[in-house]
């Protein structure tokens, strides 16, 4: 029953992106010429967002935090990467955001180009040229577009942090922007790495810790390590919230 309903979740995601794509071409089309940062294009991902999400009303979807972040202000966005649902679910929170993507993603017909279009910026993160890419990024966060990256560079494989690249944090080393830990679980439960059938009696949460200033910290090592351990101990304590309610 589980991998029937997987089947049909599948067809349900396939089918929305196919009616949003021509949607973001004709707005990415007629915005581009004064939509430099394609802000018009990325806000209609949220309503892609609550359709693969709303759709299944096991799925529970918590925000904590959300006024530690002040709309508009230079920011950088560092979240643990647990599933492909990490997606649809971070993109119900009330800003657009820039993400960061492995280049692979761009090339996969349709997603792909709808991930283009909506202006995210893709990297390959076997590369170091890839670091220097991520200065496409200053000039948006500058303009109150927060930048969005998974410092593990990956889903993944066991539910547990993976350990963390330097990117992030020497972008914001580099041009102090404020870094906000978003720590998110109930990815992993629902679709791990791997995995193609779905649960479908979980919650998600998406938490917002205290914002980061990267001058508290003599070196780039010293602000990642510190970002790793604030998401590590507040995702264990969410799960042990989770182990304290379950029956």
């Amino acid at each position: 029953m589980r991998s029937f309903f997987s089947i049909l979740m599948w067809i349900w995601f396939v089918f929305w992106i196919l009616v949003f794509f021509p949607v973001i071409v004709l707005v990415y089309l007629i915005t581009y010429p004064f939509d430099r940062y394609q802000r018009f294009p990325n806000r209609l991902l949220k309503g892609l967002g609550l359709l693969m999400i709303g759709i299944n009303p096991g799925w529970k979807v918590e925000f904590r935090g959300l006024e530690r972040y002040e709309r508009g202000s230079p920011a950088i966005f560092v979240a643990n990467h647990q599933s492909f649902m990490d997606m649809p679910v971070i993109y119900l929170l009330p800003w657009k955001m820039k993400w960061v993507a492995k280049k692979s993603l761009f090339r996969i017909p349709v997603l792909g180009w709808m991930i283009y279009m909506t202006g995210h910026l893709a990297i390959d993160r076997h590369s170091m040229k890839s670091v220097r890419k991520l200065d496409q990024l200053v000039e948006p966060i500058q303009q109150g577009i927060p930048a969005m990256i998974f410092p593990e560079g990956t889903r993944t494989a066991n539910g547990e942090l993976k350990r963390f690249k330097t990117g992030a944090f020497l972008l914001a080393k580099r041009y102090n922007f404020k870094l906000y830990p978003l720590v998110l679980d109930g990815g992993y439960q629902v679709l791990p790495s791997g995995n193609w059938r779905f649960r479908f009696n979980e919650r998600f949460i998406v938490s917002v810790q205290e914002g980061i200033d990267p001058e508290q910290f003599d070196t780039i090592d010293e602000l990642r390590k510190h970002t790793y351990d604030v998401i590590s101990r507040k995702l264990d304590a969410i799960r042990q919230e989770d182990d304290a309610t379950k029956p």
